[in-house]
């Protein structure tokens, strides 16, 4: 009877090892799923939303990174429809977008998580439309032929899992930075 205890013991004990090891394992895996998800929907989000202020893409891509409620009420593409973009006289052929995000944990069960992330465009290639550069150069100097710069800014987002995928449904600015 004393053997027997010990053995049930040893098999109790190796089989809690186990099963905690193997919950660990599974944890890990969907974090490092969720973070990855997480992280494309912000990097590729936010570089579709500079483009379309900037006339390089059509809002219609972002219903794939965005909540239709935040793309209706987000000033900045508000811009786009009325036309008050100061992209409008340019034709931006490219964007250098930068995107740093700040720590988060995800645990497997989450439907919504808040990142902070940082969002900096540090180059723009592009130039003023034909017709318009002249009238730029004269009621902005020489340098009023290259677009403006992009505000570089903190922001927490807020992402909601819907139907297995990751979406932005806010940013609230924390502060502008200096480009």
């Amino acid at each position: 009877m004393k053997y027997l205890r010990r053995f049930v013991w040893w098999l109790v004990s190796r089989l809690l090892v186990v099963s905690v090891v193997l919950g660990l394992m599974v944890v890990t895996f969907y974090y490092a799923m969720n973070l990855a998800n997480i992280q494309i929907v912000l990097k590729d989000g936010m570089a579709r939303r500079a483009q379309v202020v900037m006339g390089m893409e059509d809002m219609s891509e972002l219903n794939k990174y965005f909540q239709t409620g935040f793309i209706e009420q987000d000033a900045v593409l508000t811009t786009v429809p009325q036309g008050t973009t100061p992209y409008r006289d340019y034709n931006v052929r490219g964007i250098d977008h930068r995107l740093d995000m700040g720590f988060t944990w995800i645990w497997p069960w989450d439907t919504s998580v808040r990142v902070e992330i940082t969002e900096r465009i540090p180059r723009i290639d592009g130039r003023a439309k034909g017709s318009r550069a002249e009238e730029l150069v004269a009621r902005g100097g020489e340098n009023a032929v290259y677009p403006p710069a992009w505000q570089s800014a903190r922001y927490r987002a807020v992402l909601t899992r819907e139907n297995g995928q990751w979406k932005i449904k806010s940013l609230t600015l924390l502060e502008n930075l200096n480009n």
